[in-house]
């Protein structure tokens, strides 16, 4: 491992996640194929820029850690993505409703890249702030998942992926040989169930009915419904007729958005398992449970999401201090290239199942974790 501080231009790059949005509005006034110039530049260009800037094995000094953590900087940039987000939700269904698309082409266009806009980034960073502990935090991720909703994600992946990942009972681990379209329905449906579950037993603990007003999965399942019913009549009700158009763009965007997150579940946990210590027990969350991925520059567009392992390890840890680990199972590229590959299965096997197989096999040679 390798440490220093952190380096004033890397900080600057957290920022590019905001390139993101600008190319969504640009394509769409330009018209055309320019719809198509986010999932250009996510799929194609910061490939190619993560070849050529390399791996980034750098880590935050553990003196400084600390102080790192504790900057204002690092929370500024997820905080005001919130209200990016929002606001670029609005636009898009005021978009939609100028109907200024030619063909559907364009509009496909327009769909994906706005859904990797509050998919790939808006995801990412409802993840990082669902982890923290200040009200604040964890309000403005909430407000994130609501915009694409899966506002039971907040429930389902701190309650119940973190406890249960690398296990058979983890419905958002993918097992090897598994596709990633068998993983979605049981990542999507069964997660949900899931959530559900957690949230009655965390009622049941306290004396508490399932129907009952605390129940946060009454209102994640509402909400979503009023926001849209919000933007509906705010954008798309006019001399009492309704444009059907806004709220099937919002919930379109929203299926996309969820499904390049499960995406990105599939690729971070393919496979890898913990070794169970007795029936229904297993070894404890370590950097070897999850793949990891130090690329660059796709790395300041996810905010450090691709150090998987370290996260895992330590869930709360914040992403600008996020650890490259050499012990964690590495995947070949970055994420926007590995989602490309996950889409299709025969590619996918035959890049990955070697790699799995050749890493289980040294796994635990490693001590550090042990």
């Amino acid at each position: 491992m390798y440490f220093r501080r952190v380096n004033p231009i890397k900080k600057l790059g957290f920022f590019t996640a905001f390139i993101l949005p600008v190319l969504v509005v640009t394509g769409f006034y330009a018209g055309g194929y320019w719809n198509f110039s986010t999932l250009i530049f996510a799929f194609i260009i910061i490939p190619v820029l993560d070849t050529i800037s390399g791996i980034d094995k750098t880590n935050v000094d553990d003196r400084q850690a600390r102080i790192v953590n504790d900057e204002k900087y690092y929370r500024f940039v997820t905080f005001i993505w919130t209200y990016v987000q929002l606001a670029f939700v609005f636009w898009g269904c005021y978009a939609i409703s100028l109907n200024r698309f030619s063909n559907n082409f364009e509009y496909i266009g327009f769909l994906t890249g706005f859904a990797l806009v509050t998919g790939g980034i808006g995801i990412t960073v409802a993840h990082e702030l669902g982890h923290k502990q200040p009200w604040h935090e964890r309000l403005y991720s909430k407000i994130l998942l609501m915009t694409v909703c899966y506002m039971h994600f907040f429930i389902e992946h701190n309650r119940g992926h973190h406890v249960q990942v690398a296990t058979p009972d983890d419905p958002a681990t993918a097992r090897k040989g598994e596709s990633f379209y068998a993983f979605w329905f049981r990542s999507v449906f069964v997660g949900y169930v899931h959530a559900w579950k957690l949230e009655r037993e965390r009622l049941h603990k306290k004396g508490l009915p399932v129907w009952h007003w605390h129940n946060e999965m009454i209102a994640f399942a509402i909400l979503p419904l009023v926001f849209c019913a919000f933007l509906t009549y705010l954008f798309g009700y006019q001399d009492g007729i309704i444009n059907w158009h806004i709220p099937m763009f919002f919930f379109a965007q929203s299926v996309l958005a969820f499904t390049l997150l499960e995406l990105v579940n599939y690729v971070e946990h393919y496979g890898i398992l913990r070794r169970e210590l007795a029936p229904g027990k297993y070894e404890r969350v370590n950097p070897l449970h999850s793949w990891n991925a130090s690329h660059l520059i796709s790395n300041f567009f996810l905010f450090q999401l691709q150090r998987h392992s370290d996260h895992h390890a330590q869930a709360g840890k914040r992403y600008q201090i996020l650890k490259h680990y050499d012990e964690s199972p590495q995947l070949p590229f970055g994420y926007p290239t590995m989602i490309l590959l996950a889409l299709v299965p025969p590619l996918w096997f035959t890049v990955m199942d070697k790699r799995l197989d050749d890493w289980s096999q040294q796994v635990y040679s490693a001590a550090t974790f042990r």
